[in-house]
């Protein structure tokens, strides 16, 4: 197996690109981390949600909205639905078993990418980027705006969502039903609506990297299933208890393919979806509750 010539500066270059595809990676696995410590399910319509608000952005920008509005309305747009589809959809089989729960979840996948199939179709369209193509020389490394916006969005995300599950009543209350769903309306906590709004917090940080990733990949109905793929090995990879966990895992994991990509000749392309399995599978065979995850007893 030959690698690939080396030089601190191409090492460095692709760790930027790394992090700055892993930004994106954890942020859906945010958005999964999120619903599973909730609901105890993995939202495997997570990449569908996400594809489908990137076509309402498209939409809206294709109708002469300035970007700069339209993407903040998808993100609003995007947390409704999240809220609508766990009361209309969830809610009635949350006590049902869990397989339940993700079977429909699965559903919901498959009508999802045909219902934007059907709106939209199924060609590929280039999508506005939030940042400009140039790039800025950092201690000789060439780092494009792109990849520093896309790092600094997710960061900043991650940082709102932070304070807000620590300094807000709404994100307090987030954590109690998480924690201890049985016991919580025993202090006036309304379980249902912290679920639901779980689910569109979710929902906006699915559509956050649809928005991201799309300038890169282009827009199309399947455009984000590897990227689920990629999420969940980086949920994985940092607990799927942990938001924290989550933001480490996937940008870490965005490094791990970027350096193999770069350096390991048979990795690339389809090939590193299989990096990101084998990621899964070494995770779950040395440390299945991940880097940051912990086991968690639950009352009963």
């Amino acid at each position: 197996m030959a690698l690939a010539a080396f030089s601190w500066q191409e090492l460095a270059q692709q760790v930027v690109s790394g992090l700055a595809s892993g930004g994106i990676y954890a942020s859906l696995a945010l958005a999964l981390v999120l619903i599973y410590r909730a609901t105890r399910v993995i939202n495997f319509a997570q990449g569908e949600l996400a594809t489908l608000t990137t076509f309402v952005a498209w939409s809206l920008t294709n109708h002469g909205l300035n970007k700069w509005v339209a993407f903040p309305l998808t993100l609003l747009i995007a947390f409704a639905g999240g809220v609508a589809l766990e009361r209309v959809v969830i809610r009635p089989v949350e006590r049902a078993p869990v397989l339940t729960v993700v079977m429909l979840t699965i559903g919901l996948l498959i009508g999802l990418n045909g219902l934007t199939a059907w709106i939209w179709g199924g060609e590929t369209r280039s999508f506005p980027s939030l940042f400009s193509t140039g790039t800025v020389d950092v201690g000789g490394v060439a780092v494009s705006y792109a990849d520093i916006g896309v790092i600094g969005v997710t960061l900043g995300a991650v940082g709102l969502i932070s304070l807000f599950f620590r300094f807000t009543k709404l994100g307090l209350g987030m954590r109690a039903v998480a924690a201890n769903p049985e016991t919580s309306p025993l202090v006036g906590i309304r379980v249902g609506w912290m679920l639901a709004l779980g689910w569109g917090l979710a929902a906006t940080l699915g559509a956050l990297s649809g928005i991201l990733v799309a300038p890169t990949v282009f827009l199309e109905p399947n455009m984000m299933q590897a990227i689920l793929l990629y999420a969940f090995a980086a949920a994985i990879l940092g607990g799927l208890e942990s938001p924290l966990g989550a933001v480490v895992g996937g940008l870490l994991l965005g490094v791990i393919l970027n350096l193999a990509g770069r350096y390991v000749p048979e990795v690339g392309g389809e090939s590193r979806l299989a990096v990101a399995l084998a990621v899964i599978l070494i995770v779950l065979t040395i440390r299945p509750s991940g880097l940051f995850g912990r086991t968690v007893g639950r009352r009963v």
